[in-house]
């Protein structure tokens, strides 16, 4: 599904890594870990075709355009924006084709499944982190995409709608959909993803999370 060959990212003239190879295959699960400023948001970046490698190239094993789905932080929105959660959860049907009447019920489905019924007209600054959040995740399920990238998902989320996070990757896991998450939480990576990416300034290890968690706090500790 992604394979990465001699790929460098980072400013110009200052890459993260040295040349790094690796593939994810299709319907994996896998968790990006590193310490602050390894390069895991851009590493996406790159991935979801937002931000040029410095050198070497992402190849995407994807049927057609709109099969990528991409969940960025919360801090690149513009909260100011004058929609409301209900408007920016239906951005996720960009694309679609389906008729209003099943837009409808997909769209209140997924209001429900994140806990955000009665929220519908709240505009974004009225909003909790916690909040937009759960909507920029409900926006994101309704894409449909067989290629996920999120990017802290799990940011500003409270106990409950952590619990809805993993819930719904597990659940699209489930589906044969691939998965690539940025997660500082190295227990919940630990409980909930089989494989896992370290990013270090020396390059990229793919293995089990449990090793790679290990290698990880080793690191930090030293």
């Amino acid at each position: 599904m992604i394979h990465c060959q001699a790929l460098r990212w980072g400013a110009p003239g200052q890459p993260l890594t040295p040349p790094v190879e690796f593939e994810l295959a299709k319907g994996s699960l896998t968790a990006v870990i590193g310490a602050n400023g390894s390069g895991k948001s851009s590493l996406l970046k790159v991935i979801a075709g937002l931000q040029k490698p410095l050198t070497g190239k992402v190849m995407l094993d994807v049927p057609r355009k709109g099969s990528l789905s991409f969940l960025p932080q919360q801090q690149h929105l513009d909260r100011q924006f004058p929609i409301s959660l209900q408007e920016l959860v239906a951005a996720g049907f960009w694309g679609s084709k389906q008729s209003p009447e099943i837009r409808n019920q997909r769209l209140t489905a997924a209001l429900d499944d994140w806990c955000l019924a009665g929220l519908e007209q709240r505009p974004l600054m009225a909003l909790s982190g916690g909040e937009l959040q759960r909507a920029l995740l409900a926006r994101l399920s309704l894409a449909q995409a067989p290629l996920l990238l999120l990017d802290e998902p799990h940011a500003a989320l409270d106990e409950l709608g952590q619990a809805l996070l993993w819930k719904h990757i597990h659940a699209w896991h489930a589906e044969g959909r691939t998965l690539v998450v940025v997660c500082h939480d190295l227990a919940a990576v630990r409980q909930h993803t089989p494989q896992t990416l370290l990013i270090k300034s020396t390059g990229c290890i793919l293995g089990r999370s449990v090793d790679l968690i290990h290698q990880q706090l080793q690191t930090q500790v030293a």
